[in-house]
């Protein structure tokens, strides 16, 4: 082979490599745009005037009369904004009833209420009620009901700027296979100490630098997606210690998905004391750092 022939094929072999890293870099910037994408509609919505950002209080409900308004002789003491005395709510029976003070311009879409039958948040159309620039609805944990307050002018909402967050790594992309024949109930504990059965479509096996893990998933049979809750060792250090969530496609039909931890999230409960936020079930403890997703929240206010 002569010399000019040789430097035409190296020529030509740099080119064709180039093409190849070009490439390669546009895909990892195609990827990270799309995860930054992701993290700002999360961002947006969390910004928005009825988001997790804006609870401002939590009244858990005793059977029969529970006074309310912003007097501290009140059963459920409502912020100074309300009204010293509003009314009260009645539990019977499983029913929740409302009953509001004359004068008193407490609303439901709109329109002013004196007594209204409640529907909880388990509930289609759940009933939420709105006082200047509060609202609440009623929310059901097992045989607990409470009244869910937010504040569409809370200091949390005023001074949210974002969520820190790991890099985007796309080598946190990683290939999973659900276990075929494992479909069950699994039991997902939450911060009130209660423990309910979610459903399970199998359990996601995967491997991250050579050693394999598993996680199961929750979702209903045709459900598109799976909802993970986990928990890894950046828990109580750069991430909130009480685990992440996470969304990924249903498995195809060869039992395949991806877990992407660059989306891993928040669960409300590190925006507020508040939420009632779902734990992570044993089996969903990784003994390894996640490095990706979401890091912790500070906030100075509740």
């Amino acid at each position: 082979m002569n010399f000019h022939l040789k430097n035409i094929l190296i020529i030509v072999t740099i080119f064709n490599l180039s093409g190849v890293f070009a490439q390669s870099a546009n895909a990892d910037s195609q990827y990270s745009d799309s995860i930054d994408k992701w993290h700002n509609k999360r961002i947006a919505s969390l910004k928005k005037s009825n988001s997790w950002l804006t609870l401002a209080g939590l009244y858990w409900l005793e059977p029969g009369k529970n006074t309310f308004g912003s007097s501290p002789e009140n059963d459920l003491v409502f912020p100074e904004k309300a009204e010293d005395q509003m009314g009260y709510f009645q539990l019977q029976d499983s029913i929740v009833t409302i009953f509001i003070n004359t004068g008193i311009p407490v609303k439901n879409d709109s329109v002013g209420i004196q007594k209204m039958e409640l529907k909880n948040d388990n509930q289609q159309n759940t009933t939420i009620l709105t006082y200047k620039s509060l609202s609440w609805y009623i929310i059901k944990r097992d045989d607990m009901y409470g009244v869910r307050l937010k504040d569409s002018e809370h200091p949390n909402l005023k001074n949210f700027t974002g969520i820190e967050r790991f890099p985007v790594d796309q080598n946190w992309r990683i290939k999973a296979h659900l276990l075929p024949g494992t479909e069950k109930k699994i039991q997902i504990p939450n911060v009130l100490g209660q423990v309910s059965d979610a459903p399970c479509p199998g359990t996601l096996v995967f491997k991250i630098n050579g050693e394999e893990y598993r996680l199961d998933p929750i979702a209903d049979k045709d459900d598109q997606q799976y909802w993970i809750i986990f928990s890894d060792a950046t828990n109580g250090e750069e991430t909130y210690g009480a685990g992440r969530f996470l969304y990924i496609d249903s498995a195809d039909e060869q039992g395949n998905t991806f877990i992407d931890f660059n989306k891993s999230y928040n669960p409300p409960c590190v925006f507020s004391p508040y939420a009632t936020c779902p734990l992570p079930p044993r089996q969903n403890n990784l003994d390894i750092k996640i490095t990706a997703g979401e890091k912790n929240y500070e906030h100075e206010s509740h």
